[in-house]
């Protein structure tokens, strides 16, 4: 399952969506968030999987690739869907004991898992097509309209990086313990569930140990470097913007507008019944 992790990870490849601003790109990811939670019919829910699609297929990154993202989150996605089924009101078509599933339910379920899905591929396109360091800067630039309040916009942005360059390197340090542990004989397939869980200290612990060592190592490092945080700091790629970040900037306004519009559309016709 850690194989299949590739949130964090960079797919070096030359696409428009690789070279727009990621200032750009944080932005549209907001924005088709606040999207799937403000759509709530089919209608809406077909725009906006066609249009990840399109940004899918513009990025250039395989669709096999970011589908093997969505593997170590499926448990998340199946436990989000059963508690949704059981957890509605409205025509009872199944019932027992205290489990209860109607026509309501089923919906709610499926649109949940469809935004789930969907929020894990738009910001796993996020990291696949922007560099951490990019991510660093964007993110840095972005809070730092907050430091009238004293908001850490650069330690907060280093911070992010950081958690997402070392999401792939703990992904594969789990692969290598595991393995050790296999060859000495250990066990992680065969009985119940609480000797599965039990199989696992001998990989967390070691997990645990390694994550604070190259904690403490990074630490040293930059202290080594007399690291100080963002003040005073230069680039050596300052991020400006081209005429492409302007012309997405626009159409992320549109899209929004138009994410709207559907949303006023539909309950309008659901009101006078012409659905």
């Amino acid at each position: 399952m850690f194989r299949n992790i590739t949130l964090g990870q960079y797919y070096p490849v030359d696409s428009v969506i690789h070279r727009l601003d990621p200032r750009v790109k944080l932005l549209g990811v907001v924005v088709y968030i606040a999207a799937l939670f403000i759509m709530n019919n089919i209608w809406g829910f077909l725009l906006l999987g066609g249009v990840l699609a399109v940004l899918i297929g513009l990025s250039h990154v395989p669709v096999g690739y970011m589908i093997k993202g969505l593997r170590p989150a499926l448990i998340l996605i199946i436990l989000a869907v059963i508690f949704n089924l059981f957890s509605g009101t409205g025509t009872v078509i199944w019932k027992w004991w205290i489990l209860t599933l109607t026509y309501s339910s089923i919906l709610r379920a499926a649109f949940f898992a469809l935004r789930l899905i969907c929020v894990i591929l738009g910001t796993g396109l996020l990291t696949y097509t922007t560099t951490p360091t990019t991510l660093t800067n964007g993110l840095e630039k972005v809070f730092s309209h907050l430091r009238v309040i004293r908001f850490p916009a650069h330690e907060i942005a280093m911070m992010m990086s950081i958690a997402l360059r070392f999401i792939p390197i703990l992904a594969e340090e789990v692969n290598k313990i595991t393995n050790a542990q296999l060859a000495r004989g250990a066990d992680f397939e065969t009985g119940g569930f609480i000797k599965k869980a039990k199989g696992m200290i001998p990989i967390l612990i070691p997990l645990f140990v390694s994550a604070f060592r190259r904690a403490a190592d990074l630490a040293t490092a930059m202290e080594a470097r007399c690291y100080h945080g963002g003040q005073g700091r230069t680039r050596l790629h300052p991020l400006t913007y081209q005429k492409r970040d302007k012309i997405a900037y626009v159409l992320i306004l549109v899209f929004l507008l138009a994410v709207i519009a559907l949303r006023l559309i539909m309950e309008r016709c659901l009101q006078t019944g012409r659905i």
